[in-house]
């Protein structure tokens, strides 16, 4: 979990911006941590900015964001309203998955930024929980009208909201610790001068320093990017008060010696005056601590070390020298395990103590205690005996589990996979859930999940074993003597703590490795048989009761998620087919037009749809259709068919624009399939260009005109089909010259999610626009192009698009 955030020394504005904001609202609302989301260059993503009073690595999860999850984040940036969550029951309520993850009483706000009517982030700020006392008014104001002005701060600025790479880290001003004054300088924000005294010297190290590189860069030149961020935010912030303003801050030079940096503002006149301040190591904690029978530790909340006592050293094995002032989880990497990040998190989000066993070396136990504040954590030492059961299961010393902390880590894990694998839909979806849920969850580094088909076992997905060791078992019948086989057949599963007990069991199995340890689930779902799961740990180690008993309920999870992934497969398998029998498999060719056609399944859900696109020759001209049925699946593509079917035997027997429209919408509603269509329809006479086209509440086509003009049509219209059977279809007559190209498309081309339609219509006239003279084919690539590299479409894509060539061609 060692982490060392990249970035300027000199924050630019708009890191700036955001970090002055966010210790802004830390502090008006009484917080210990936040930070600020921001859009991304990928549609529909965002991405944590700024966070400030928390460590970075403990929100990696959290620190890229979809606008369609589950997530308060998420929904204050779709909504652009603010959430407001008091306590973690609140948050239970309306948003599980965000327990699932973090599953600790604490309280959080959400206020949507926005530039102009734009929403382009979200403001966020962690604190404690007030347990059944919802946010108060006077607080929402305070994170509304910041959020407010940071709109306008990052308006004002004129660069693009946009974020992209790791959110930058910042520190929170102190309110607790005593200072011992050492020197003074003043500080003109407008210049970013620094006077030139001890202070400057002192914070510089011991090499003089020439009077014209006393700046602000020179001063914040050895200090560490948090540090940075964190200082200028707080001194502009002075500097701008319209009161004096007073604030500290802890601050570490190179050496990992502690300093303390007082600054004072005068009434917004731009100008501060600042104390610096080093209180020394022995003054951060009283040296009674080293009387303490135990180890003990404080460490701030962005995870470094202010103070070791006495015990800590010999318990530990490092001296204070070679902790103090650095990061807690690359001095003592035993403490980064991903086993004990919950630990963490739970110690920086909630005021409970949290205790868990932890394994130094292979014969070192220590008991762990963690009592977190608001300006850090103390965490105690003492040495145990190896425990009955795993180090990752969280308990005390003692044979009742810890915290209430505790509790919710070890219990979550059902619940978290639970809802991920309620949104995997295909047994590829429900192996990348488990690979990146259970996985981390647990510690192990291999997995591998076997299907059953007429009673023998084939392997569905792996990951960590050595390539092709799994082979020799694919396919196995279900009489072999092997634990994957006999975890299914028997139903209980089987848990080998080393490697030597798995070889003792089966004498003679083949094993990728001679250290580790296994565990063999059953895949039962709803008393049948699916497969069977394999998690695989490249250490030895013992699985408490609360881990078996977890895992057992978790491989159920798994194989009612797998059961409904073979009926989705098979739903897929027929919806496919109908969908390539139904699409035309060419399309006419015909004198004076060119037409393409394609065709786009999207990533999400069902993967078939009801897009279709169509060219008929007719005897009034060339038919040019377009629609969308509602929905997904075999329901929807045999909807579409139908109406395909419809459409064409209309325009063959010679009815108009409008009467085509009005039967298929009469015979959508006599089906009654509970769906309904929209379409687009336009009848081309490739002699003159003279077009009619009918809309029945499908998207405006694009025209490119030969000078390379392209614009949206304005087509009247009607409603969608399948709704009203009175329902009026009016004609719109247009006129195609030589080299004009029309597009007609569906919605799943223009939409995504987080941005206005209108934004990406306009981008595909654009695209229209820039494909100059190039074949009808290579522009219908570029045209869907960037949908096809988007791995999160919604909705299908159907695009149709037909030139008119000039009659001597």
């Amino acid at each position: 979990m060692t982490w060392s955030p990249e970035g300027s020394r000199t924050p630019d504005g708009l890191s700036l911006v955001l970090a002055q904001a966010v210790v802004s609202a830390v502090d008006g609302v009484g917080g210990y941590g936040g930070g600020v989301y921001l859009r991304s260059r990928t549609p529909g993503l965002l991405l944590m900015a700024v966070l400030a009073g928390l460590p970075g690595p403990l929100l990696r999860p959290w620190w890229r964001m979809n606008v369609n999850r589950p997530f308060p984040v998420a929904e204050a940036y779709r909504s652009n309203r603010p959430v407001y969550l008091g306590d973690g029951e609140d948050a239970m309520r309306r948003f599980p998955q965000l327990m699932a993850g973090l599953p600790f009483p604490f309280g959080s706000l959400y206020a949507p930024v926005s530039v102009g009517t734009t929403p382009v982030g979200v403001l966020v700020v962690l604190r404690y929980a007030t347990r059944g006392i919802p946010v108060g008014g006077a607080d929402r104001r305070r994170m509304e009208g910041l959020a407010r002005r940071l709109g306008a701060d990052i308006a004002a600025l004129g660069a693009p909201a946009e974020w992209d790479g790791e959110p930058v880290v910042v520190r929170l001003p102190s309110d607790t610790a005593r200072p011992l004054r050492v020197g003074y300088f003043d500080w003109d924000v407008g210049s970013g001068a620094v006077g030139a005294d001890d202070a400057t010297r002192l914070i510089l190290g011991n090499d003089p320093v020439d009077p014209p590189a006393r700046t602000m860069e020179a001063l914040t030149a050895r200090l560490l990017p948090e540090d940075v961020h964190g200082l200028r935010a707080l001194g502009s912030r002075a500097a701008g008060a319209a009161e004096p303003h007073v604030r500290r801050m802890r601050l570490w030079d190179p050496d990992g010696r502690p300093l303390l940096v007082e600054l004072s503002g005068h009434g917004g006149r731009g100008r501060l005056t600042g104390v610096l301040l080093d209180p020394g190591a022995g003054q951060v904690v009283p040296d009674a601590a080293d009387r303490i029978p135990g180890g003990m530790l404080c460490h701030d909340r962005l995870g470094r070390i202010t103070y070791v006592n006495g015990p800590a050293e010999e318990i530990l094995g490092h001296a204070r020298a070679e902790l103090i002032g650095r990061d807690l989880w690359a001095v003592l990497p035993w403490l980064a395990n991903p086993a004990y990040e919950d630990h963490h998190r739970a110690a920086f989000f909630s005021d409970d103590p949290v205790h868990f066993l932890a394994r130094r070396t292979p014969t070192n136990w220590l008991s762990v205690a963690m009592f977190p504040g608001r300006e850090g954590v103390t965490v105690t030492f003492s040495p145990s005996g190896r425990p009955g059961h795993a180090p990752e299961s969280a308990a005390t010393p003692g044979a009742e589990l810890g915290s209430p902390a505790d509790r919710s880590a070890v219990l979550y894990r059902p619940v978290a996979l639970a809802i991920a694998l309620t949104e995997a839909v295909t047994a590829r979806q429900v192996s990348a859930v488990v690979t990146e849920e259970l996985l981390p969850a647990f510690g192990g580094r291999q997995l591998a999940i076997y299907l059953q088909n007429e009673r023998r076992l084939y392997l569905a997905s792996e990951t960590g074993f050595p390539k092709g060791f799994l082979d020799r078992f694919d396919g196995v019948g279900l009489d072999a003597r092997i634990p994957g086989v006999e975890t299914l057949t028997s139903g209980r599963p089987l848990f080998f703590e080393s490697m030597d007990q798995l070889a003792d069991a089966y004498p003679g199995i083949p094993m990728d490795a001679s250290v580790g340890a296994r565990a063999f689930l059953p895949l039962i779902a709803s008393g049948r048989p699916v497969g069977s799961c394999i998690l695989g740990f490249d250490q030895p180690r013992s699985f408490s009761p609360e881990e078996r008993t977890v895992l057992t309920a978790l491989a159920g999870l798994i194989a009612q998620a797998l059961e409904r992934a073979r009926r989705y497969d098979t739903e897929v398998a027929l919806a496919r087919g109908l969908q390539e029998a139904l699409l035309p498999h060419r399309l006419p060719v015909v004198e004076h037009v060119d037409t393409v056609g394609r065709y786009l399944s999207g990533t999400q859900d069902i993967e078939i749809g009801g897009d279709w696109y169509d060219v008929i020759e007719t005897g009034s001209g060339l038919a040019l259709v377009i629609g969308d049925v509602q929905g997904h699946g075999v329901a929807a593509a045999a909807t579409m068919g139908q109406l395909r079917s419809a459409v064409r035997a209309f325009a063959l027997i010679g009815q108009e624009p409008q009467e085509i429209m009005s039967a298929t919408n009469r015979l959508l509603i006599g089906l009654d399939p509970g769906q309904f269509a929209s379409c687009c329809f336009a009848l081309l006479d490739p002699a003159t260009g003279v077009t009619r086209a009918v809309r029945a509440g499908h998207p405006q086509p694009v025209l490119r005109h030969p000078d390379g003009r392209t614009e949206v049509l304005d087509l009247p219209g009607g409603v969608v089909l399948g709704v009203d059977p009175a329902a009026s279809y009016p004609v719109t007559e247009l006129r195609l010259g030589p080299g004009a190209v029309l597009a007609l498309f569906t919605d799943g081309l223009v939409e995504k999610a987080g941005t206005d339609i209108d934004e990406g219509i306009e981008r595909l006239r654009s695209t229209l626009a820039a494909v100059g003279h190039m074949p009808l084919a290579e522009a219908a690539d570029r045209v869907i192009g960037q949908a096809r590299q988007d791995e999160d479409r919604p909705d299908d894509i159907a695009l149709l698009m037909a030139a008119r060539r000039a009659p001597s061609c």
